[in-house]
């Protein structure tokens, strides 16, 4: 159990470090280089998902169309690859477009309040009096983030603040709708084919043969490097975390996903982060923590299973 737990929270950990670099760099992809995001996430999403599911053909996996073969099953995997996996990461990539790599992933991580609310709802538990101080949080860090307390103005486009706002929303749909499926089948499956799903949909907006911008040696290695390291690799890790651990504690584990891409995105593009920035930013941050609290009788209560 110990070793699950150790394996879970590593998973989940290395996953959100490799999202915060690949948001950096799919920044300065978008903005320095003129690349189309609808391209990008097209094109990740068709090469990730081909590479995992052929390593199940390759590998003789079990589970590869067994999923296909249960009408209910089938349904969900086809909602998870265009309304979890497809629009996680066209909302995140469309914030990071309008705003910058650092303001969209921590804007994205108020979803694990919106995963606490929607299970206390779900199990008709009243949240807790720490859970309301998680919420009050979130709201103002992120009325910090975007207006740096002026009521009057917003600090990013509208555009931005609703991608990073939808953003969260997403995180929290693709962490908890695919739990049932990933406990019955092959995560490497499920991904593989939720990502090939969200990726034929979307090529109907963006073809992937439809490439734009200045291509270079950056802009090659940039674009590789966030289809393995920042789609293919973590996406795999996160949801074999979320199977692992639950989908509450990985996203409370995805924590570093914010952190590490505003320290890249500020050290290496420059960007602007002032220290209003950075109260609200840690205000977000907090929440994850303070959602993951537990007394001493609840830690009981679920260690009893009860």
């Amino acid at each position: 159990m110990k070793s699950t737990n150790t394996k879970g929270f590593l998973l989940a950990l290395i996953a959100a470090s490799l999202w915060g670099v690949s948001g950096t760099f799919g920044q300065f992809l978008f903005q320095q280089r003129g690349i189309s995001v609808e391209w990008m996430i097209t094109v990740r999403m068709l090469i990730s998902g081909a590479i995992l599911l052929s390593i199940g053909v390759f590998g003789k996996n079990p589970d590869l169309w067994a999923v296909w073969k249960d009408k209910k099953d089938s349904i969900k995997l086809v909602l998870f690859g265009i309304t979890g996996m497809l629009m996680v990461q066209y909302t995140y990539f469309a914030a990071i477009k309008h705003s910058n790599a650092a303001t969209a992933t921590v804007l994205q991580y108020a979803g694990p309040v919106i995963i606490a609310v929607y299970l206390a709802i779900k199990n008709k538990k009243a949240p807790r009096f720490i859970d309301f101080v998680a919420i009050a949080f979130a709201v103002l860090g992120t009325f910090i983030l975007v207006t740096h307390g002026d009521m009057g103005r917003l600090n990013i486009s509208s555009t931005a603040l609703f991608f990073g706002i939808a953003s969260a929303f997403a995180l929290a749909i693709y962490t908890i709708q695919p739990i049932k499926l990933l406990h019955k089948y092959n995560s490497a499956v499920i991904i593989g084919w939720g990502m090939l799903i969200g990726g034929i949909a979307f090529s109907f907006v963006k073809a992937p043969w439809h490439a734009e911008g200045h291509w270079d040696t950056q802009a090659y290695l940039y674009t590789a490097f966030i289809v393995i390291f920042g789609t293919l690799i973590p996406f795999y890790f996160y949801l074999t975390a979320v199977q692992l651990i639950g989908g509450q504690k990985s996203s409370l584990l995805a924590s570093g996903e914010p952190l590490s891409a505003t320290i890249i995105a500020v050290l290496w593009l420059h960007v602007p982060f002032t220290y209003i920035d950075w109260i609200g930013s840690l205000l977000i941050i907090s929440t994850i923590f303070l959602l993951s609290y537990e007394t001493k009788k609840e830690k009981t209560l679920r260690l009893s299973g009860t």
